[in-house]
């Protein structure tokens, strides 16, 4: 289906048209209809599947037609990291480009001047409010913000907020909204909290279910059965002649960013690291060098890489097995972008073999072991043991993807 197709307004098309989308995604084609009609909505959705611009086009076409107040806040988005909240505003600014619709991101940060921008908006009553949990709390609590005219309610990547421990942070937001509001629910997966959740804010919802994409077929995937102690070695190994210009290594913890990040600058690799506990200035830096090629490596984890936007990366490197399937399709999804090749390689430790097998059922084939060099000494078997189908399930704990915008509107 085209985007002219649906009942949005000329101005929105326009703007549309200018980014060059035309066809909508099957997310954007089941939920546009749902929220022009005013409906509460939850859908369970990847990211990379166009779902930012499936709640932002409708919200902007109903801002854009002047039948709300002025100097109010309208709408607020949640979101689960500050990466996610910028990539939300930035697309928030394209497709609102023809329309008198406002917007202002809520992060955190130390940055004195940006909260005082931030106080600004809220204050102001800007249209749209697109803020993570922690932030938006610590101005609520400063006595200046009003959200008593909220029309739209909108929490994207709920599973992963929860995940954060987020839960209370958005029962308290939900207190000050009104109760005639419309909500609208996004998540890549429907674990029974976030159904919980849904019963508890949202009104008759309707509810779609789009099914996990597999992995594009332009990725080569490949993994190593190790020992823990072998994988750094087997990094220094693969990069001995040569190293890719782009590569992104995915570890399961901030703490293990940092140790695997020092040992990787031993080793003389140029590295750099994105993890919860650099302010916001140092990730914008950090990816600045990783986007123009003067940091070649980047150690990261799952949540804080969502804010990786870059269609050129030649290798993903998961250091740790994923904790379930949809978090192995995002992570090696990095790669193999705008018609480029890409390789993907899991380092599979004795502990992590049952859930590399469950990864497999998942895609239904076998993933290509490559021997571990003989010099590093002996490696484990492959011998996994059965975990029933929980691979295929996808009720899995958290899941996501960096977001990427092309000329079908997806994202």
């Amino acid at each position: 289906m085209k985007f002219s197709e649906l009942e949005l307004e000329d101005k929105v098309l326009e703007a549309l048209d200018a980014m060059r989308f035309d066809e909508c995604t099957p997310i954007q084609e089941q939920a546009i209809p749902l929220i022009l009609q005013g409906r509460d909505l939850i859908a369970v959705a990847q990211t990379g599947t166009g779902k930012t611009a499936a709640y932002l086009l409708p919200i902007i076409n109903k801002l854009c037609k002047g039948d709300h107040q002025q100097e109010v806040i309208n709408c607020i988005i949640m979101s689960p990291t500050r990466e996610l909240a910028q990539q939300i505003d930035q697309q928030m600014e394209g497709f609102s480009y023809f329309m008198p619709v406002s917007s202002v991101a809520v992060y955190g940060g130390n940055d004195g001047t940006l909260f005082e921008q931030q106080k600004r908006g809220l204050t102001l009553g800007a249209d749209v409010v697109i803020a993570t949990p922690g932030r938006l709390i610590s101005h609520i609590n400063l006595g200046y913000v009003d959200l008593s005219h909220v029309s739209y309610f909108i929490l994207d990547e709920a599973d992963r907020m929860l995940d954060m421990g987020f839960s209370e942070d958005i029962m308290q937001i939900v207190k000050y909204l009104p109760k005639d509001r419309q909500t609208i629910m996004f998540s890549a997966t429907m674990p029974s909290k976030i159904q919980q959740l849904a019963k508890t804010i949202l009104n008759n919802p309707a509810e779609i279910k789009l099914s996990v994409s597999k992995p594009a077929e332009k990725i080569v995937q490949a993994a190593y059965v190790c020992y823990e102690r072998q994988k750094l070695n087997i990094v220094q190994s693969l990069f001995a002649e040569e190293v890719p210009e782009r590569v992104i290594i995915f570890v399961s913890s901030k703490i293990k960013v940092k140790e695997v990040t020092r040992a990787l600058k031993v080793m003389k690799l140029n590295v750099g690291e994105m993890h919860s506990d650099l302010e916001q200035p140092q990730r914008e830096f950090i990816m600045r060098e990783f986007k123009s090629g003067r940091i070649n490596i980047l150690v990261a984890t799952d949540i804080v890489a969502r804010g990786i936007d870059i269609d050129d990366i030649r290798l993903v490197i998961n250091f740790d097995v994923p904790h379930d399937s949809e978090d192995y399709v995002h992570r090696i999804g990095r790669t193999a972008r705008a018609n480029n090749d890409g390789v993907a390689i899991t380092f599979i430790s004795e502990k992590e073999q049952s859930n590399f097998k469950n990864i497999e059922n998942f895609l239904e084939k076998e993933i290509y072991k490559i021997p571990v060099p003989s010099h590093l000494g002996e490696a484990p078997e492959y011998a996994p043991r059965s975990n029933g189908n929980r691979g295929r399930s996808g009720n899995f704990r958290n899941k996501s993807k960096g977001p990427r915008t092309n000329h079908s509107g997806q994202k």
